[in-house]
């Protein structure tokens, strides 16, 4: 064993719905390993997880977590609590007048975060019931206008008046969102003292204040309203989850603080992280995962898709970069205004439950609801009666019942038999593996749909782009979907199962900034550019200034960090708004100001197609996004000679009788450790290669060949 004084390591967790995934390096060496998620406490699977990897490299976990440099982490707590409705009972505070403005919403409030099928339900669709009851929102007498000038001083007696108001009705967390608040926040400032005065930390009735002109400085009072109650909805309950699995960290050894992955692709430490940044957080450490990939193999355009026991993830990578954030970003079924990089998610994996739809015709569905990790599916023996995927995979002979993780969970064929048997196939009238085929065909064409109308409908045909099929179960079913989708070419690594938490490994700290404040980079008629650069300039150096703070407050030096500028500009008298990545950090000169603006006109351009361009109505700088990061070390795939194309004796394992669409029927199907495969080895369909973490089954007509970084190259057989 290597000099432990001389490692330094790193830990990346990722918590599913229904696993929880961690990636490991130690040195020059990389494990993985997976752990049942314990809804009932985090940590508990956490820290199994990383004790399961300690465990794979032979030493103790206290001796990882000593010698560990940086743990970063994903969480699914935000999205579990908003699912739930277990949040706080919040109170509300905004300017008077405008106390209807959340309930209101926009036009699209009623279909925002529905799935497509129940969108086109109108005659169902419903609002979302708001976090924040109508009963608990107050306005109080202020006004600050457009230009940041108070116009109407702050009613103070009032605001104690409506504060007494919302406490004594039960609140346990406050929000405060006044008009054009980012332009001036002195009295949402001015009402958190009241509330200091009246209600002292000390006290026990003391709760948390939240201004939306701290959590997203940025116009538009419905998004930024939104955003802010989402985060003092969801902060309490993550604070204590997190606290209590940084407290079983530091019991074990663990000396720093723990990173988190934000969805807007950057990561900081806990006590710089707000609640609503952690949502969706695993997804988009993939997608970051997959483009660093993406360049090491010379793969510029290409789909992510991740099915993991709860979900199906998508997302794409053109030209080598992620897709970029979100234009109208949504939490659930509330529009926010922060910036998110853009996946979706469908309720597909591999504990997806399959279900008669009565209403329906006795039509079978299956998910979006999931069997998660306790009880899990059928086949897992822990209670779990409905039938799942997975004990669909199971009967069909994909899955080898006492190789499941490893071998650290052995499944029960008879009653995932007894499960299909009795939900459908029984009052279908069908055998139990035609039920097992239509469940495995109706997830394979679920995920195939989506993932083609994905890229299709943004211009991409599907035959020309590479898929990384990623997660437990993508593997499995990868070349399923990639019929339906049309894919011809799928990859998969020896770390698919771990994706996310393997994404996470690879990024950067990441500190994002947003300030709104309108610039007008080039005046109406098009012919006079900015002359005074100081507005622009110091949006931009007050941004800076936070993200040093921040970035010093973490152990790092100011002159490690790293600037990028992104925009949102738009054509005067035009609703359309692009976001850009600016090409100057500062402007300084006219010709700075013409740079900025070719940038913007290609770009929009491209998005809205050249006829839209219109300098003539002048052009406006409306929001500042200011990134600053902190380069980490990558992971570095190692490079391995190719071999001959017959696979060696030891990785062949027992043939089992498999289910094949295409001879409609069961067949001797050769089996292989796929982790026994050299480098350069072929194998041809129909095939299973198993793996600790999950299995990959190769159909007729397709063929898997290990490459040198030790990744599955998949195609059609030509």
């Amino acid at each position: 064993m290597p000099n432990p004084d001389a490692i330094k390591s790193q830990i990346d967790v990722d918590i599913g719905g229904t696993f929880t995934d961690a990636f490991i390096t130690w040195k020059d060496v990389t494990v993985a390993a997976k752990a049942p998620t314990t809804e009932y406490n985090l940590s508990v699977g956490f820290l199994r997880a990383v004790k399961a990897a300690a465990k794979d490299l032979g030493i103790e976990l206290e001796e990882l977590l000593k010698h560990t440099d940086i743990i970063r982490y994903s969480t699914t707590i935000a999205m579990n609590k908003l699912l739930e409705r277990k949040g706080p009972r919040l109170g509300l505070i905004t300017t008077r007048g405008f106390e209807d403005t959340v309930i209101v919403g926009k036009g699209a409030q009623w279909a925002d975060g529905l799935p497509v099928r129940e969108r086109r339900n109108v005659a169902r669709a419903r609002r979302p019931e708001p976090l924040v009851p109508r009963q608990m929102t107050v306005g109080v007498r202020e006004r600050v206008d457009s230009k940041g000038r108070v116009v109407c001083p702050l009613d103070e007696s009032e605001v104690v008046e409506k504060l007494s108001y919302l406490v004594d009705r039960g609140a346990r967390g406050l929000v405060v969102s006044l008009l054009w608040s980012y332009l001036n926040p002195a009295h949402e400032i001015r009402i958190r003292e009241i509330f200091r005065e009246l209600y002292p930390d000390c006290f026990l009735g003391s709760m948390p204040m939240v201004l939306s002109s701290e959590v997203l400085p940025q116009r538009f009072e419905y998004t930024r309203t939104n955003t802010t109650i989402l985060n003092a909805y969801l902060h309490q309950a993550m604070w204590e989850e997190l606290m209590g699995m940084s407290d079983e960290l530091r019991a074990s050894g663990y000396s720093r603080s723990m990173m988190l992955v934000h969805n807007s692709g950057g990561m900081a430490e806990i006590f710089k992280t707000s609640a609503v940044q952690t949502y969706n957080g695993g997804p988009v450490a993939g997608l970051l995962g997959a483009a660093y990939l993406g360049k090491e193999m010379a793969v510029s355009d290409l789909i992510v898709a991740d099915m993991g026991g709860t979900s199906f993830d998508i997302s794409l990578v053109e030209r080598g970069r992620p897709r970029t954030s979100l234009s109208q970003p949504l939490i659930d079924r509330w529009q926010v205004g922060i910036s998110m990089l853009e996946t979706q998610s469908i309720g597909a994996g591999g504990g997806s439950i399959a279900w008669i739809d009565e209403a329906a015709g006795r039509r079978v569905e299956v998910g979006p609801q999931s069997a998660g990790a306790m009880p899990g599916p059928a086949a897992y023996d822990l209670g779990g009666r409905e039938p799942t995927v997975t004990d669909a995979d199971l009967v069909l002979g994909y899955i080898n019942p006492g190789y499941y993780h490893g071998g650290r969970l052995k499944l029960n064929v008879s009653r995932a038999h007894t499960a299909i048997e009795t939900r459908i196939a029984r009052p279908l009238g069908l055998t139990v593996e035609q039920g097992a085929v239509l469940i495995r065909r109706l997830i394979d064409a679920k995920m195939g749909y989506a993932l083609f109308k994905e890229t299709s409908l943004r211009g991409y045909d599907p035959r020309r782009l590479t898929l990384f099929a990623c997660g437990g179960a993508g593997p499995t079913h990868c070349c399923g979907v990639g019929r339906y989708a049309q894919v011809e070419r799928i990859v998969t690594f020896p770390f698919s199962p771990v994706f996310c938490a393997f994404g996470s490994a690879n990024m950067d700290v990441r500190h994002t900034y947003e300030q709104s404040g309108r610039v007008q980079l080039l005046a109406a008629g098009g012919a006079e550019w900015l002359a005074d650069f100081t507005p622009f300039n110091a949006v931009v150096e007050a941004l800076r200034q936070k993200a040093l703070i921040d970035i010093a407050g973490e152990g790092f030096k100011p002159e490690e960090a790293v600037f990028e500028l992104e925009l949102d500009i738009k054509f005067g008298g035009q609703l359309n708004i692009k976001r850009i990545l600016s090409p100057r950090l500062q402007l300084d000169t006219a010709d700075d100001a013409k740079a900025l603006y070719k940038q913007f006109e290609a770009e929009y351009a491209k998005a809205f197609s050249p006829v839209s361009l219109y300098p003539a109505g002048g052009v406006e700088v409306h929001n500042f996004i200011l990134h600053a990061n902190v380069l980490r070390p990558k992971v570095k795939l190692p490079v391995y000679p190719l071999e001959g194309s017959a696979p060696p004796a030891a990785a062949i394992k027992q043939p089992r009788p498999a289910y094949w669409n295409e001879f409609s029927e069961f067949r001797e199907t050769p089996v292989f450790e796929q982790d026994a495969l050299k480098p350069g080895n072929a194998v041809a369909g129909p095939a299973i290669l198993e793996s600790p973490h999950t299995t990959a089954v190769i159909p007729p007509g397709w063929v898997f060949t290990l490459n040198e970084f030790k990744a599955g190259i998949i195609r059609k057989e030509v």
